[in-house]
């Protein structure tokens, strides 16, 4: 039987990228790792970055509301 979808914690740690061979290695907390591309660790730092910035106004969004000073 699946066991019903548990939402995980959220990293506060940051991931590691190295270079090697010609690829980039994303060492994350809990032993992820993945391999990537040149091409594909841009696109994908890319994206983290804009997704980070909603985060964040998401976040001040959600305060300034508890606070009311919305």
């Amino acid at each position: 039987m699946k066991q019903p979808y548990q939402r995980r914690q959220a990293q506060m740690q940051a991931g590691v990228a190295t270079a090697e061979d010609g690829f980039v290695i994303m060492d994350g907390p809990d032993g992820v790792a993945v391999t990537m591309t040149a091409e594909a660790a841009l696109g994908t730092g890319e994206s983290l970055i804009a997704a980070a910035a909603v985060a964040q106004s998401q976040i001040a969004r959600r305060t300034d509301e508890a606070s009311g000073s919305a």
